[in-house]
């Protein structure tokens, strides 16, 4: 057992948030914390970590204890990080006292040189510390945390603070990784991450030795990871067996016991009621009435089950019918800024769409996704062609909200577009995206990002589109919301272009996928997520076992290369795996040399030992020289 919470309640201005929450995690458990947004999930972590302390109803309520051997690892919003220090440092501060322990090394090898052997069970015993605790692979994990995180080896003497917020996010999910804690916590860790990265996390994650607590709307991440579901609503946590997709049977099937079994107890309740109501006075059957009381006192009640909560119903309709080839794109470039500050990001870009399809565009951070939707509705200047038919209605979704005015109440931001509307048919359109009560009077500005979704997709409902254009749907939107806009996506027969990380998404709505890769290419895939997850697969099992480890750097340069090209990166690959070769004899070396030296028979001969000890500092020199050789060699492999 790591954390045990018995029994834990917190109210906030009177209102209870968490009541009677009881949660164990136990030593390898993969649990996903999941809620509508607001439910308590956060103020349950903050309380798991002593950020927050519980509330006491009763002595002995709100109990959290913690073993002996636990460590927790917390994922905050670009927590944890010193802004000062390079990333390089920063990562290497979580080993500081292997480190340290390396420091001492050195300086009792030196003293052995000198013939001083006062040491020599001190470097015994720290020496096997530092092997057990796998200290000469300390620059090896922080490469492949930082590469599986995104981050290139130019940039690890950047100092933090100059990075993004969410590049400072990445930053301290790849610190926590490396400290490597019993009971690791990750809030939204799927945030500001693409597909790359999040799988790499995911593979992580998947043979990550401690224990688990995972809070995310990203269904996949959950199905793939978790082993258990714990759901708050309404103040209560419960806790199913199995991944996200065995939650949702498992809950519907527990929500239908649960009404059975209250209903066939409200039935022999009433039935008891009704024979004690006829027969209590009765001198004959007194006594039997007496004993059905009894038998009613000693029920124990069960109680009514919560009914669901009121859901948001989306449907997005269109007046006129545009003909079948609805969208022809030739050649155009994407690209941002102008004149000099003018940045190419995609040079061509081709395809077309049919009436009725529903084309999901992926592709990395920062590769044009969401310029390329405005290039398409001719909001941005571009070359080439680009031909919609007649008769296209274009309803716009853009996941920073800018067509909605943040002084504006949401009430105005719906009248003004339908004057001729009362306040109860803005209320109805607004209550069917679950914006009721005080919130429809709220300035837009300071609506948290869920809630100016709704109001965008009130806007759409509006609009009545044949074609929805969409950046991002389902950001901000716990899972509830999503698969609402997911239900309204998929029943919609217009036509459909969408930017998403979301997978899930992009396996239940896109019949087409449109990739943009970061070398200017472009791909397009008949299918959704799993489709094109099928096709990078076959790619990678096609190619020969020696080219594979250049396509998994496709991203940066996999076309337009010259024979002259494809023949010096051949050369560089085989450097680089003769360097690894020659790393791999020098560590077997250097291990041999650390054993002798607990050796009686060295250890008390001075002369063996200073030889020794000069070839394992040879060693190591030898060791940083070729480091040092495959970092250069890496960057130009890109």
């Amino acid at each position: 057992m790591l954390v045990r919470m018995t029994d834990v309640h917190k109210f906030y201005q009177g209102n209870p948030v968490l009541s009677h929450v009881s949660l164990t995690v136990e030593d390898h458990d993969r649990i996903g914390l999941i809620g509508v947004n607001g439910s308590g999930k956060s103020t349950l972590l903050r309380i798991l970590t002593g950020r927050e302390l519980p509330d006491h109803i009763t002595e002995g309520d709100s109990d959290i204890a913690l073993s002996a051997k636990t460590s927790i690892g917390y994922l905050e919003q670009m927590g944890g990080l010193d802004g000062e220090n390079t990333v390089w440092d920063e990562m290497r501060g979580v080993f500081q006292k292997l480190l340290d322990t390396q420091q001492r090394l050195h300086e009792l090898e030196y003293a052995m040189q000198s013939g001083d052997l006062s040491g020599t069970d001190e470097y015994h015993r720290l020496q096997t510390w530092f092997e057990n605790n796998d200290g000469y692979q300390i620059d090896v994990k922080i490469r492949t945390v930082l590469d599986g995180m995104g981050f290139a080896p130019a940039t690890y003497n950047r100092i933090i603070s100059g990075f993004s917020g969410g590049e400072k996010t990445r930053l301290a999910i790849a610190k926590l990784l490396l400290e490597a804690p019993n009971l690791l916590i990750l809030d939204e860790p799927t945030n500001h991450l693409d597909f790359k990265t999040v799988m790499w996390l995911e593979d992580y994650l998947a043979d990550y030795p401690g224990a688990l607590l995972l809070v995310s709307h990203d269904r996949y991440f959950l199905d793939r990871l978790c082993t258990s579901i714990c759901e708050i609503e309404r103040g209560r946590l419960t806790r199913y067996k199995g991944n996200y997709t065995a939650f949702t049977k498992l809950k519907e099937a527990a929500v239908a016991r649960q009404w059975k079994e209250y209903e066939m107890q409200q039935k022999e309740i009433a039935k008891l009621e009704d024979y004690v109501a006829r027969n209590l006075t009765r001198a004959s059957t007194a006594k039997s009435a007496q004993s059905r009381v009894k038998q009613l006192e000693r029920m124990e009640r069960i109680e009514k089950p919560l009914s669901p909560p009121k859901q948001a119903h989306i449907q997005f309709q269109y007046d006129a019918t545009p003909p079948e080839e609805l969208l022809k794109v030739q050649q155009i470039d994407v690209a941002v800024g102008s004149g000099a500050e003018r940045k190419m990001l995609m040079p061509e870009v081709s395809f077309e769409v049919r009436r009725g399809e529903k084309w999901g565009i992926i592709g990395d951070n920062g590769v044009g996704k969401s310029t390329l939707l405005k290039i398409l509705q001719g909001k941005l200047p571009h070359e080439g062609r680009i031909r919609w038919t007649s008769n296209v209605k274009i309803s716009y979704f853009e996941q920073e909200s800018t067509n909605l005015h943040p002084q504006k109440t949401v009430m105005q931001e719906i009248h003004d577009r339908v004057p001729s509307w009362t306040d109860l048919e803005v209320r109805k359109l607004l209550g069917q995206v679950r914006l009721t009560g005080e919130n429809v009077f709220k300035p837009v500005g300071v609506l948290s990002g869920g809630e100016r979704a709704k109001v965008c997709f009130a806007v759409m409902m509006l609009e009545r589109g044949n074609v929805l254009i969409l950046d991002e749907p389902t950001n901000h939107l716990d899972i509830a919301m999503k698969e609402i806009i997911e239900d309204a996506m998929e029943t919609f027969d217009g036509t459909i272009l969408f930017v998403s990380h979301d997978r899930y998404l992009l396996d239940r709505v896109a019949d087409h996928i449109l990739e943009l890769r970061a070398d200017g290419t472009v791909t397009t895939y008949t299918g959704g997520f799993s489709a094109w997850m099928e096709a990078q697969q076959k790619s990678q099992q096609s190619q020969p076992e020696s080219e594979k480890s250049s396509s998994d750097m496709s991203a940066e340069k996999p076309v337009y290369r010259s024979k002259k090209q494809r023949a010096q990166q051949a050369k560089l690959r085989a450097q680089m795996r003769s360097l690894e070769h020659d790393l791999d004899q020098m560590q077997q070396e250097l291990d041999e040399l650390t054993q002798e030296l607990t050796d009686p028979a060295v250890s008390s001969d001075y002369q063996r030992m200073q030889e020794k000890c000069q070839r394992m500092d040879q060693i190591r020199m030898q060791m940083d020289e070729i480091m040092e050789q495959m970092i250069k060699l890496e960057e130009e492999l890109g």
